[in-house]
């Protein structure tokens, strides 16, 4: 499932390309056709993002929330576009490019206070100027449930995935099962910070890097990463192969339906 970054990163380019314009909007597929033919024509005012959710905005007629899922992506090309291929929930088409939308787990067309409904409902996002990290600090001091499983609940931080869960675990050294409750104040502000630098880093470069300058293939003599997820990471998918640091087996387990990544050393 895409990371926060990836919404972001998607929220800017849709701006850049829609933003102050009117648009053609259809739904190939036919799922979102009424709310689809209600949106033809009107103006996208801009594009931001909360979390994992995509919102669309187009002034009085509403806000198109999209939440990509597991299967959902967008695909851009330049006008005029080819014929759609596939099943094609949402079009868009403006004066310099088309997107079409694939496979989200959520297409609506909704109120700006259905939106607000939404976002109240999310944690803080590390990639928006009004995040209050203390709002999630509250839910985690209280909480029993690890910090691992905390950091990827939607309602305590909003926009950490799998891939940012276990490497800011990771970089500060902390066990990712350590219950909530015990972490220190000062290791969450860390974790925080390193968050907002990392992932607004993903936005500029639209993939996850978290290796530490000391620790790159160029410096320490080993082969590169190759993982179709790309980046170069410490510990995600890397189970069963050795510590970029220490040099200790990487472990690996099942946690709340996603697997969770950790060196057994660095992290004891």
């Amino acid at each position: 499932m895409p990371e926060g970054h990836t919404l972001h990163r998607l929220a800017r380019l849709h701006t850049e390309r829609y933003g102050g314009h009117k648009v053609a909007v259809s739904s190939p597929q036919g799922r979102f056709a009424a709310s689809a033919a209600l949106l033809d024509g009107t103006v996208l005012t801009h594009a931001d993002a909360h979390g994992k959710h995509l919102f669309h905005h187009h002034g009085e007629h509403g806000v198109v929330h999209v939440h990509l899922g597991l299967y959902g992506a967008f695909t851009e090309q330049p006008t005029p576009p080819a014929a759609p291929v596939g099943q094609v929930r949402l079009r868009i088409i403006g004066p310099t490019h088309a997107t079409d939308l694939r496979g989200p787990t959520r297409c609506e067309l909704l109120t700006e206070a259905e939106v607000e409904a939404i976002t109240a409902r999310l944690g803080p996002d590390p990639l928006r100027a009004d995040a209050d990290p203390d709002q999630a600090w509250r839910r985690i001091t209280a909480s029993k449930t690890s910090i691992a499983a905390l950091l990827m609940d939607q309602t305590v931080l909003a926009g950490v995935g799998n891939v940012y869960r276990a490497e800011v675990l990771f970089r500060h050294g902390i066990p990712p099962m350590t219950p909530g409750k015990s972490l220190t104040e000062a290791q969450w502000h860390a974790i925080w910070h390193d968050l907002v630098t990392l992932m607004h880093e993903g936005v500029r470069t639209g993939s996850i890097d978290t290796v530490r300058p000391e620790h790159l293939p160029e410096v320490t003599g080993r082969a590169p990463r190759e993982d179709r997820h790309g980046g170069e990471v410490y510990v995600y998918r890397r189970a069963g192969h050795p510590c970029h640091v220490c040099g200790t087996e990487i472990a690996s387990a099942d946690l709340v339906s996603r697997n969770l990544y950790w060196c057994p050393n660095c992290q004891a």
